[in-house]
Order: structure tokens, then sequence, then C-alpha cells
């Protein structure tokens, strides 16, 4: 893999609470520079659409907590598809998952990926996950036909490990998302089996890289 195939599986990251629309435009410059995909807030969606439309767009949908409606989940990714979003990273509803409700889980994941004509990554929070929970998140998220299953929202304690990429890895590709700072870590995860890695260190990630085998 050389450097401009490594950093197309990069989606250069900014979603912090205090995030500005000037923050978000030196995600896209750096994106549409090193041929990086973006993650961004909603909120900012239609304006990076315009403002850098070579830019592969993912946003998210009931971050970082995962705890909204299924009603609002489903509005936000269709709004987010609506103002020119091009994958959706949508959070698991965690608490429904650890108390055994998995058919409410299994209903808004399946909701939200039939809302959308967009690739759909679940992000299962494998932090705070036993590994039988994660096995539950990521055999739900292939039944309501995801296209990702996404480690972390980088908003708990932890965040992507080799060990849990591996599991996921079994069900659907991963993202590999959280505490990734350096293309070591990212090639670790690469050669763990995840598919795409979400870092807010996209730049030094490629810039970082040596051309490898994944």
């Amino acid at each position: 893999m050389n450097r401009a195939e490594f950093a197309a599986r990069i989606d250069h990251t900014v979603l912090g609470p205090e995030t500005t629309w000037d923050d978000v435009k030196a995600v896209l410059d750096a994106a549409d520079t090193h041929g990086m995909n973006a993650c961004i807030p909603p909120c900012y969606v239609a304006e990076a659409a315009e403002y850098a439309p070579d830019v592969t767009l993912v946003s998210v949908c009931g971050f970082p907590h995962g705890q909204a409606a299924l009603e609002t989940k489903e509005f936000e990714a269709e709004r987010a598809w609506q103002d020119g979003a091009d994958e959706i990273d949508v959070v698991l509803n965690v608490g429904r998952l650890r108390s055994g409700d998995t058919e409410a889980v299994a209903e808004e994941l399946a909701c939200v990926v039939a809302a959308v004509p967009l690739p759909v990554k679940v992000i299962v929070e494998a932090p705070l996950l036993e590994e039988a929970e994660l096995r539950t998140a990521c055999e739900l998220a292939a039944e309501a036909d995801a296209a990702f299953v996404k480690t972390a929202t980088g908003f708990t304690d932890g965040g992507a490990t080799v060990e849990d990429v591996r599991v996921m890895a079994e069900y659907l590709p991963v993202k590999a998302s959280g505490g990734i700072g350096s293309s070591e870590d990212a090639v670790a995860m690469l050669e763990a089996g995840a598919e795409r890695i979400g870092a807010s260190s996209g730049v030094e990630l490629v810039e970082g890289y040596e051309n490898g085998a994944f």
C-alpha cells in the first residue's frame, strides 16, 4: 500500500464540542491536500459539501452517547445525507445493548441504515463492552446491513485496540477510531484487519507512513 492508498483509508476527524467552522475548513483543506476523507459535525455538512466538493464527507448520528430517540437518529442521518454527507457514523445505544434489549438496538440500527442510501458505520463503543457484548453488537450491525462497525467515539475512556479490531473484523469491515495518534498505531490496526482509520491526527499519520503491504 502506497501513501496515497493509505491516506484514502483515513477519516481525518474534528468532532469536539468547541469545533468551529474554521476548524472544519482546516480539516477539509488537509483532507483535500493529502487525499483523506473528512469526518465532521452534522451542523457543518452543507457548508463543507460546498466548500470541498471533492472530499468524501463523513458525519455522525446520535453522537456521542447514542441515546437519542430512534426517530431523532433517523432524522439526523437523513438531514446529513440531504446536506451532502457521503457516509454516516451512528452511535449504537450501549445502555440498551448492555441491558439486553437487543430487539430495540436491532430495530434502531435497521431503521437508520434504511433511512439513507449511504454507507452506515455503527459505532459500538468497544472499550465499554465485554467480548460477548461486542460480538452481539457486531452481529446486530451486520443483520441491519451496516457497511462497517467502528470501535469508538473517542469520548469515553479507551479507544481502538488490536484485540477489538480482530474480533470486529469477523463480522464486518472495521473503522478503528479512538486514540490512534501515529502511523505505527494506524498500521497496527490495519494489520489487525481494519479497513478504515478515524483520527484527528490524520496529517501526522499520512506524513509518517512508509509504504507497506496489507
